[in-house]
């Protein structure tokens, strides 16, 4: 790929995502899904600002689009990171591995590049648990005409960060270091508990307001 996979078109994007091609995968489609939904936030405050029927909330809405803004670049650099890093795993399984020296050197670098490919996918995750919050935020306060984009944001939002806690555990299979995937593990799992929560307060809250 020639180009930086966040300036391709969403067409080639998604074509190079259909393909043989180890990269862009799982991990770098979190990452897109988690920008889409700060970008929807986004669109939801941007509806919101400068409405008179919305006016005492303007103070509360202008630091959200901020965080947005922020998250949606945040996100769009984790897509290339998320492929960087796989790189690095490939180039560690390449490595020859025929004498000992060889292999005990193979194991190490696959080792060392599992723990970069899971730190990738838990800062997606963390990102779109922000995401997630902000979304839930806007959900509340924002304009009612497009409480349903603000909802599809939190959904998206959340459904990345499961997808990107999948793309850790995966890579937590090959550490060795029991205490670092234990820690791991365990924080995963209050994230996602907090996530659950999270949409459940925005499906009640949508619910409400679409009656």
């Amino acid at each position: 790929m020639t180009k930086q996979l966040m300036d391709r078109t969403c067409k080639d994007f998604l074509t190079d995502l259909a393909s043989s091609a180890p990269t862009p995968g799982g991990g770098g489609a979190a990452a897109l899904a988690g920008a889409i939904a700060a970008a929807l936030t986004s669109m939801v405050a941007n509806l919101t600002l400068g409405k008179k029927k919305y006016a005492e909330v303007e103070g509360k809405i202008r630091p959200i689009l901020i965080s947005a803004e922020i998250l949606r670049t945040r996100m769009e650099a984790l897509v290339a990171a998320d492929a960087a890093v796989f790189g690095g795993f490939m180039k560690a399984y390449k490595m020859p591995h025929i004498t000992e020296t060889e292999k005990i050197c193979r194991t190490q670098a696959i080792e060392v590049a599992a723990y970069d490919a899971a730190e990738v996918p838990l800062k997606i995750a963390e990102s779109c648990m922000e995401v997630l919050e902000i979304a839930a935020q806007i959900v509340l306060i924002g304009n009612k005409s497009a409480i349903t984009d603000a909802t599809v944001a939190a959904f998206l939002a959340r459904a990345a960060l499961r997808s990107a806690c999948y793309n850790v555990q995966s890579n937590l299979l090959l550490i060795k270091d029991k205490e670092y995937v234990t820690k791991t593990e365990n924080y995963m799992l209050k994230l996602n508990h907090k996530a659950l929560e999270c949409e459940e307060k925005v499906v009640y809250e949508t619910d409400i307001v679409m009656g």
